[in-house]
C-alpha cells in the first residue's frame, strides 16, 4: 500500500480519504500491470485455486506475521515506522474497510509485482529481488519510513519466493490479503483496547 508522506507532525487522514488512496493506487497498479502485459506481451503466472494454493498462502501469511512481530519487538526503528505507517492507515478505517485492506492492494501489488513483473523479468532470483526492491520502494510513504520500506522489501521477496517455488500466483495473493486483514485486525483491535483503557 502507498499513502500520502506522513510525519508525527501531519493531520489524521480521514477514512474517506484511505480508501480513496486505496482505490486509486489499485487502480493505477493494475492499469501499469495489464498495460505491461499487453505491450510487453508478458504471459500473467498462472492463477489455479487448489486447496494447496491456500496452504502455502495461509502458511506465508503466519510466516510473514511471525516475523513482523519478532522485528516489531527487536527493531526500534521499525517498530516507530511500522507504527505511524499503520497509525496513518488503519486508525481511520471501520472495520469492515479491513476487508478492502486486504483484497485492494492483495489484488492489484500481486499482479503487477508478482503477476506480470516477474515473469517479464525472467522469474528467477534476480527477478524477486528487483521486484521486491520496487515493492519496498511502493511503501515508502517518506524517508524516515526507511524500515518499513526494508521490510516491504522482505515481504516481497517472500511473495516472490512463493509465487516461484509453487508457479501460482494465487499463493501470494492470498498471503498478501491475509496478511493484510489479519494484521490490521490486531492492529485495530490492540490500539482500540488500549485507548478504551485509559
Amino acid at each position: 500500500m502507498n499513502y500520502p508522506p506522513s510525519s508525527p507532525e501531519s493531520e489524521t487522514l480521514t477514512r474517506t480519504q484511505v480508501l480513496l488512496a486505496m482505490i486509486v493506487t489499485a487502480v493505477l497498479l493494475l492499469i501499469v500491470a495489464k498495460l505491461w502485459q499487453y505491450l510487453g506481451r508478458v504471459p500473467l503466472l498462472s492463477v489455479e485455486f487448489t486447496p494447496m494454493a491456500l496452504l502455502w498462502g495461509s502458511g506465508l501469511m503466519v510466516g510473514i506475521i511471525g516475523a513482523s512481530t519478532l522485528i516489531h519487538r527487536l527493531w526500534p526503528a521499525y517498530r516507530r515506522s511500522a507504527d505511524l505507517y499503520l497509525d496513518l492507515v488503519i486508525r481511520p478505517l471501520a472495520w469492515p474497510d479491513l476487508l478492502w485492506l486486504g483484497l485492494l492492494p492483495g489484488l492489484s501489488e500481486e499482479l503487477l509485482f508478482r503477476g506480470v513483473m516477474l515473469p517479464a523479468l525472467g522469474l528467477g532470483w534476480g527477478a524477486i529481488a528487483l521486484s521486491s526492491l520496487l515493492f519496498g520502494v511502493l511503501h515508502l510513504s517518506g524517508l524516515n519510513q526507511w524500515p518499513y520500506m526494508i521490510w516491504a522489501t522482505f515481504v516481497g521477496i517472500i511473495l516472490g519466493a512463493g509465487a516461484m517455488i509453487t508457479g501460482n500466483l494465487l499463493v501470494p495473493i492470498i498471503a498478501h490479503i491475509l496478511t493484510n486483514f489479519v494484521s490490521g485486525c490486531v492492529w485495530k483491535w490492540h490500539h482500540q483496547r488500549s485507548s478504551s483503557e485509559f
